[in-house]
């Protein structure tokens, strides 16, 4: 490994890429989009056919309560053998890929692939790791995610991590050199997501990353971006892929039980494949993530809500603005003077005293027409938020810990990391 990555929780990586396959079957979304929308993933399975795809080796969250969820996920862990024995990869040794994806409208988002050390990454609110959560992580979703993962040879990213590089140090002096690069993957994405192109960095390339990461950590950095002197730096946040992130985690701590230090550092799952991005990408766009409730009684919602909020008035006012909807409405209200910074918390706040007992099922859901669709269906309401500033992502973790769960998503459904690139975790 370059020692230049050793202080970074940041390396180059084996990496597996297709060799000799139809890449725009082969690249699929990330498995947490459309869970709400059985038409994509039916659309996609169409597409795909018996072509050797990445849709065969995750499982869309779609069926995570699938009856035959046991079924999937075994089929999905044979799949990855049969594609390792077959010759399906190709190996990148020791690499990083430069990336360059072509959103939905049409703007290039730039990107860096690379593995991460989860020893260096903690989802703990408050945690001073080189690598953190910047939303709180749901406990409960990282067991059924865990069961892919536990027995998988290898592993397929959609995790992002976000870094705070202003100057545009890192990932940007790659852009201007890119004609220069190997090019490892070039194609259209199906499903209307974009295209993309993946470049591989030469040593010299590598050594470059490496010295800006590090001076990201300085502390005169910190003081420039933060005003702070002496605290923990935080490097990279997560962008996308929270719980996938936290499930590798958990895996990676199973592993190492009974195990001496010297044993527990040399695991393949010790490490997780990601994608970094440049928070000041000006590709990159927050959006903000609905929510939509499942057979819920609209009577009995808007009198907690009212005795949770007495204050909460119809209408759009000073205070946090939230659209609700359901059949035959669609309307704002407010909620003068919250105690949450932000209106995603003010909400979730409520929902998850609301939801305790209670035969309703939540969604999280990226789009405002979806989200107006689904909640204006009998027995469902839907609520619409307002975006957070990105540049406000950095400042808020540093000083106050994780932001509530799903409050921002990078861009639209379609835009999400489609799965490319693997990586074996187990030897």
């Amino acid at each position: 490994m370059n020692k230049k990555f050793e202080k970074l929780g940041f390396y180059p990586a084996d990496i597996l890429l297709p060799k000799g396959q139809d890449m725009n079957k082969w690249a699929v979304v990330a498995c947490d989009q459309f869970t709400s929308e059985p038409e994509y993933w039916e659309a996609v399975e169409k597409q795909v056919g018996d072509a050797p795809s990445t849709l065969r080796l995750i499982l869309p969250e779609a069926n995570l309560k699938a009856p035959n969820v046991d079924e999937l996920i075994a089929k999905i862990n044979a799949s990855m053998d049969q594609y390792m024995a077959d010759g399906v990869f190709e190996t990148l040794t020791d690499s990083l890929i430069y990336v360059e994806r072509q959103q939905s409208d049409g703007t290039i988002r730039h990107g860096l692939i690379g593995m991460v050390d989860l020893d260096d990454y903690d989802f703990t609110p408050g945690s001073g790791a080189l690598i953190r959560a910047t939303e709180a992580t749901v406990t409960e979703r990282i067991p059924p995610r865990a069961r892919v993962r536990r027995n998988a040879p290898i592993e397929l990213p959609h995790v992002m991590l976000l870094i705070d590089d202003p100057e545009k140090t890192v990932i940007e002096p790659l852009t201007a050199a890119a004609d220069t690069m190997e090019t490892v993957y070039d194609f259209d994405l199906m499903q209307d997501g974009g295209h993309i192109k993946g470049y591989k960095l030469s040593d010299a390339q590598v050594d470059a990353v490496a010295d800006a990461l590090t001076g990201l950590c300085s502390d005169e950095a910190q003081m420039a971006k933060y005003n702070l002197s002496g605290a923990a730096p935080l490097l990279f946040a997560v962008g996308d892929g929270n719980h996938s992130l936290a499930t590798a985690k958990a895996c990676f701590e199973e592993q190492k039980k009974g195990l001496t230090e010297a044993e527990w550092k040399k695991l393949p799952a010790r490490f997780a494949l990601v994608e970094v991005v440049n928070n000041h990408d000006d590709a990159l766009q927050f959006e903000p993530i609905h929510r939509v409730l499942f057979g819920v009684n609209v009577e009995d919602f808007m009198a907690a809500f009212k005795t949770a909020y007495p204050d909460a008035y119809e209408g759009k006012g000073e205070g946090h603005v939230i659209e609700f909807v359901w059949p035959g409405h669609d309307t704002f209200f407010t909620v003068p003077h919250p105690a949450k910074q932000l209106a995603v918390a003010t909400l979730q706040t409520f929902l998850d005293e609301y939801l305790k007992g209670k035969d309703v099922e939540i969604d999280y859901i990226h789009g405002d027409d979806v989200t107006r669709e689904l909640g204006g269906k009998e027995g469902n309401m839907g609520f619409l938020l307002p975006a957070m500033g990105k540049e406000q992502l950095f400042k808020t973790v540093m000083a106050d810990g994780v932001l509530p769960r799903k409050t921002f998503s990078m861009g639209h459904a379609q835009d999400k990391r489609y799965y490319i690139e693997a990586r074996k975790i187990r030897n």
